[in-house]
C-alpha cells in the first residue's frame, strides 16, 4: 500500500490575459498538476464560463483568476514562484499563499491519471505501471508525479521528437549536453537513439538524482551533475528550460557548440521567438521547427 504524501499548493492570482502563460510555464517548471478558479467566486462579481459540451470553454480563464499548482514541497513551490514572478510578462501575477494541502494517497492518484505518451508512431513514455504499446519499438519507462519532466509537456514532446526523427544523426552524436535535465528525459532519449558519451547537468542537485535514478531504470550511461561539469564543445546540446534563462545562457550554451552541431532549445513561447532569434544571433540562426500548443521549439546547426 502506498504511504500518503503531504503536498504544498502555490495560489496566484492573475488576469484573465494571463491565465495561459502562467499555467503553460507552471507545467514548464514541473509542477504535479495546474487548476484555475474564479477569484470572485461566491461574490456579486462571480462569473460564470460556458462552452459547448465535448468543447472547450470560450475563454482560458476569468477576469480575475486564481491559479493553483501542486508541488512536492515548499522549497519547489517557493523555487517556482520565484522563477515565474522573474519573467517579463508576469508584473501583473500575485502570489496569495504557498500552503500544504491535506494528505492523499497521491501515487494511486496519479497512477490514475497517466497514460502512456506517444512520442512517435514507435517511440513512447510509458510508466511502469503500463504495459508498452505494440507499436513501441523504444520505450522510455518514466514514472509521473514526483520527477521533474515526465513527456507530458509540448515543450518536451517536441525535443523528443526532434531527436527521434534526427536519429539519422546519432552516428555523429559522440557527446551530447542536456544542459537544464530535470529528470534526464532528453538525455535520456539520446542515449536510447544512440548518443553516447551524455553529460547532463542541472543546477538543481535533486534533479541530477532523479536524473541518475532514471537512466539506471532506463539502461542508460550517462553523466550527470552540476552545471560546471560540462566541458568542451558538443556535436548536440539540448536545453529546455524558458525564455528568459535561455537568452542570458546564449553566450555559454554556444561555447559548448562544436562545429557543425545541432542546438534544441525549449520552453519558448510563440511570441518570444524573435527574442531568442537575436539573442543567437552572434553564433548562428535559429529558426522555428516545431510548434505545440502556443510553445515552439526552436533550433540552429553551428557553422
Amino acid at each position: 500500500m502506498s504511504t500518503p504524501v503531504t503536498l504544498h499548493e502555490l495560489v496566484l492570482i492573475c488576469r484573465e490575459d494571463d491565465v495561459e502563460t502562467v499555467s503553460d510555464a507552471l507545467m514548464e517548471v514541473e509542477s504535479l498538476a495546474v487548476s484555475v478558479e474564479d477569484a470572485d467566486a461566491d461574490t456579486e462579481s462571480e462569473k460564470a464560463l460556458f462552452g459547448e459540451p465535448g468543447m472547450p470553454a470560450p475563454k482560458s480563464g476569468w477576469e480575475r483568476s486564481v491559479v493553483k499548482a501542486l508541488f512536492p514541497s515548499e522549497a519547489e513551490a517557493t523555487e517556482a514562484a520565484t522563477l515565474l514572478l522573474a519573467q517579463e510578462w508576469a508584473q501583473d501575477v500575485h502570489v496569495q499563499t504557498i500552503q500544504a494541502v491535506a494528505e492523499q494517497d497521491w501515487v494511486r492518484l496519479t497512477q490514475s491519471q497517466f497514460a502512456p505518451v506517444e512520442i512517435t508512431s514507435d517511440f513512447w513514455i510509458v510508466p511502469s505501471w503500463h504495459e508498452a504499446p505494440a507499436q513501441a519499438k523504444r520505450v522510455m519507462r518514466l514514472d509521473p508525479g514526483l520527477a521533474f519532466g515526465t513527456g507530458t509537456h509540448p515543450t518536451t514532446r517536441m525535443c523528443l521528437r526532434w531527436i527521434a526523427q534526427h536519429q539519422d544523426l546519432a552516428p555523429t552524436w559522440d557527446r551530447v549536453l542536456d544542459y537544464g535535465c530535470g529528470s534526464g528525459i532528453l538525455a535520456i532519449g539520446a542515449a536510447l537513439h544512440g548518443a553516447r558519451q551524455i553529460d547532463a547537468v542541472d543546477i538543481d542537485p535533486a534533479a541530477v538524482t532523479s536524473t541518475i535514478d532514471n537512466a539506471k531504470a532506463n539502461g542508460v550511461t550517462l553523466n550527470a551533475g552540476l552545471p560546471d561539469q560540462a566541458h568542451g564543445e558538443y556535436p548536440l546540446l539540448l536545453a529546455n528550460i524558458l525564455a528568459t534563462p535561455l537568452k542570458l545562457l546564449a553566450p555559454l550554451l554556444c561555447q559548448h557548440l562544436a562545429p557543425g552541431a545541432h542546438l534544441v532549445l525549449a520552453g519558448i513561447l510563440e511570441r518570444q521567438a524573435d527574442d531568442l532569434k537575436a539573442a543567437y544571433a552572434p553564433w548562428l540562426k535559429l529558426e522555428v521547427s516545431d510548434s505545440e500548443e502556443g510553445w515552439i521549439l526552436m533550433t540552429g546547426q553551428r557553422a
